[in-house]
């Protein structure tokens, strides 16, 4: 095998049903730093060993099309959302051979074929040339299937053992020679966009990376630029959950690659996360949408980034209107000392404020209703979460 090896067989044409339930609609797709900033090392290969033991279903059941459904959607909506993949572009999705990976590419030939524009896929597979790297494997799904795709051959697994001392994690070093090689590959067959396979729980489980071990605020964005602003990154699998892939690989018999370089590790600072996460989602099953919501939903002001929020320069912009205290009486002691301060000794109370006068409110309301259509939609009363 070459260094860099094309398959572009044949795809033969196939009709699809789907083309009425999609997820989409007519518009478009509405359907680096720091060895202690924790990136785009999450693995694809967690609970391969589930998926594997798994019994074999077929993809013609009822589960399965709804499950299908239900990550078409997701990976849609993220797509709309962030503006991932436009017309004409030519996506470069990353297939390691685990889960994660099959699973977008799977999901991205399906929409492919539906999507309101016009867009091409090839997959790139690096070799690091572990030690019994199974290297037929994935040619031979993707030769198969009729993906055009490149196999990239480079020996990574020698340069990471060498640099990386004996009884450290090696996840950092191997993701950015990886990184590194598909960037520039990239570049040079001319793809727009670069898909990796990462989830919404590899997003979460980076964010409490960079939390506990990182003193940062920072995950994975569905969308990135590289620094050196050669290549854009995209995830469409972001509002995906891992339990979700791992099912739809179970049912989909995709041909699993175990990682050994890494997956022999023990005590992995992201496994135990992970396992952090997985307890979490047993216990209370909206914990992670609410905390991934959370990461959609960020108020400057409310941290303590100087540089994400202007501190300094906060000032007061008070008017004429008095709030008087409200309550029953203000005892003033010292009062030579607050006269000399220049405060009141006698400052005012109110029983209430007038703002907030029952009568007043529902006068108001009142008048407001009539000039309102009477026909009235019945509120919305958002669920906790």
């Amino acid at each position: 095998m070459t260094a860099a090896t094309l398959f572009t067989p044949q795809i033969t044409p196939e009709t699809d049903d789907m083309s009425a339930d999609t997820g989409l609609d007519n518009h478009a797709w509405d359907t680096d730093g720091d060895s202690m900033e924790y990136e785009d090392v999450a693995a694809d290969h967690t609970n391969e060993d589930s998926i594997a033991a798994a019994p074999s279903t077929s993809t013609e059941s009822a589960e399965f099309r709804k499950l299908q459904k239900k990550l078409r959607r997701q990976v849609s909506w993220a797509i709309r959302d962030f503006n991932m993949i436009e017309d004409g572009d030519v996506v470069m999705v990353c297939v390691s051979g685990g889960k994660d990976s099959y699973t977008l590419l799977d999901i991205l030939l399906l929409l492919k074929r539906i999507a309101p524009i016009n867009f091409d896929i090839v997959a790139v597979n690096l070799d690091q040339k572990q030690p019994g790297y199974p290297e037929d494997i994935l040619p031979a799904y993707l030769n198969e299937q009729g993906i055009a795709h490149y196999i990239l051959e480079k020996d990574t697994y020698s340069i990471v053992k060498s640099v990386v001392p004996e009884g450290k994690t090696y996840c950092s070093a191997c993701s950015r020679l990886r990184r590194g090689s598909l960037y520039g590959f990239a570049k040079q067959i001319g793809a727009t966009k670069i898909a990796l396979g990462h989830h919404r729980d590899d997003m979460l489980a980076t964010f409490f990376l960079n939390l506990f071990h990182g003193g940062t605020l920072k995950s994975m964005p569905p969308k990135l630029l590289s620094d050196d602003k050669q290549n854009l990154l995209i995830r469409p699998l972001a509002y995906v959950e891992e339990k979700d892939i791992i099912e739809y690989a179970r049912l989909k018999e995709f041909p699993i690659i175990p990682c050994n370089l890494c997956g022999s590790q023990t005590n992995l600072q992201r496994a135990i996360i992970n396992d952090m996460l997985r307890e979490w989602d047993d216990a209370h099953p909206q914990r992670l949408a609410s905390i991934f919501k959370a990461m959609q939903n960020v108020a400057p002001s409310q941290l303590a980034d100087r540089e994400l929020f202007d501190f300094e320069t906060l000032s007061l912009d008070r008017d004429d209107n008095e709030r008087l205290f409200e309550g029953d009486n203000i005892q003033a002691g010292q009062t030579e000392s607050l006269t000399e301060i220049g405060l009141p000794v006698s400052p005012k109370t109110q029983a209430f404020n007038p703002k907030f006068d029952r009568k007043l409110l529902s006068t108001e309301s009142d008048n407001s209703a009539e000039n309102k259509h009477t026909n009235q939609k019945i509120p919305t009363i958002n669920p906790v979460i």
